[in-house]
């Protein structure tokens, strides 16, 4: 599966293919430098709980480049919108389309711009996450070889997947611990369980 590597600064780009029924066009992006944009925020109801999504907003208008994806009670992510961000559910309605087909068992990859906010090493290993199929796992010394690393960095991936912004569309779920357990996920085990049952078909 191929991949598109993602930039510090400049404008999002996307790409989409299909497959089947399913839309498998994957979530591209370049990030956005620091006050590129307005900061837009949203939230969705999904089987994981209220979700709160926030994107970059160039200009006045338009859709944004998705920036966070949170659920409640996540480790290392903000619980509620900043006090400059600006509540635009038009702007992010694409990803709020597209994570509840999601959910419904009606997608497999994402197609809209990015833009995380990360270390250059950080965003190396989120790139990574977009190269684990749909439905499969690997460990972190596997994911560490798909971003180049050592796999003595191991330790560095595991905290850079812990600090994924983008829930679910960055699939950090699908990386487990080198026994197999359900190991590293902000959002809570119980809900990565749910993430890969659904991916597996286990739940329709």
């Amino acid at each position: 599966m191929s991949t598109t590597e993602k930039t510090t600064t400049g404008s999002t780009t996307t790409g989409s293919t299909t497959t089947g029924s399913a839309t498998t066009g994957s979530a591209t992006t370049g990030g956005t430098a620091d006050g590129a944009g307005n900061t837009v925020f949203t939230f969705m109801e999904s089987p994981l709980g209220r979700l709160m999504l926030s994107g970059v907003r160039p200009g006045d208008r338009g859709p944004a480049a998705l920036a966070t994806v949170t659920a409640p009670g996540q480790k290392y992510a903000l619980a509620e919108p900043a006090d400059d961000w600006e509540y635009d559910p038009e702007a992010l309605a694409e990803p709020v389309a597209q994570l509840t087909a999601y959910f419904a068992g009606e997608r497999t990859r994402f197609d809209f711009p990015l833009a995380p906010v990360g270390t250059e090493f950080r965003r190396r290993i989120w790139a990574a996450l977009d190269r684990i199929p749909y439905g499969e796992t690997v460990t972190y010394g596997q994911l560490a070889d798909l971003a180049g690393e050592s796999p003595r960095a191991v330790r560095a991936v595991g905290g850079a997947v812990g600090a994924n912004p983008l829930l679910i569309v960055r699939p950090c779920h699908r990386v487990l611990g080198a026994n197999g357990a359900l190991t590293g996920f902000a959002a809570g085990t119980d809900r990565k369980r749910w993430l890969l049952d659904l991916e597996s078909g286990a739940l329709f």
